[in-house]
């Protein structure tokens, strides 16, 4: 496998059992993890503790992520990569702890909300069984990288109000049709008292980062 990162032609599998990894490239240091489902991915991806994977996403060292589609006769139809930045800790649900009987009694883990997760923060590697030229993926990374925050409620902001844009079903739209997601916005962030003001900022950085096109006074296109 291809660093999808940087274009080496090769990464490198980590030592089993290491925290969080599965592999790492020796060129950028990009590490990543890989999850793996026979058939189709769903709307969900069992991951482990639930505890570790919200004190990863709130570090600077999560990995991002590989999800790997096979068939029946395990050949593999197709492999996904979700950057890092694309995490937040409403995308994680928290699993029912172990009931008392189970050798790991009280233990919680949790999924990954896969179907929540922005279309621009799945960029496909094998698709139907094709693989996608490297150039093509390391562009399309670099692009989606420019959307990189460390900042996790700047994070948060940002792909929620990436995922609004998204859900609106025509290439152009207005401020008003964005203005229709304020009290979904609202019930997330509570603690904002100023949604429409975060909602004019974001839209100015997805805009400065080439994500959406400023056509006019509170009219936008969508590019990426």
């Amino acid at each position: 496998m291809f660093c999808p990162c940087c274009g080496v032609p090769h990464i490198s599998k980590v030592n089993n059992n290491a925290a969080v990894a599965d592999f790492v490239c020796n060129n950028c240091g990009s590490i990543f993890e890989l999850k793996t489902k026979q058939g189709r991915i769903g709307n969900k991806i069992n991951d482990g503790s639930y505890d570790t994977m919200i004190e990863r996403i709130c570090s600077h060292t999560n990995p991002d992520l590989f999800v790997m589609r096979y068939s029946t006769n395990y050949c593999i139809t197709d492999l996904t990569i979700i950057p890092k930045f694309f995490f937040v800790p409403k995308i994680i649900e928290k699993r029912k702890p172990l009931a008392p009987t189970a050798k790991r009694a009280g233990w919680i883990g949790c999924n990954i909300l896969y179907s929540n997760i922005p279309k621009q923060g799945k960029i496909d590697i094998i698709k139907n069984s094709s693989v996608k030229p490297v150039g093509e993926i390391v562009e399309k990374y670099s692009i989606i990288k420019k959307l990189q925050t460390m900042d996790l409620e700047s994070r948060s902001w940002l792909l929620d109000i990436l995922s609004c844009v998204n859900n609106i079903p025509t290439n152009e739209f207005t401020l008003k049709d964005i203005y229709k997601y304020v009290d979904v916005l609202q019930q997330i962030h509570i603690n904002n008292n100023n949604v429409e003001a975060k909602i004019r900022q974001q839209l100015q950085f997805l805009r400065d980062k080439g994500f959406i096109e400023f056509l006019e006074r509170g009219h936008y296109k969508k590019i990426i």
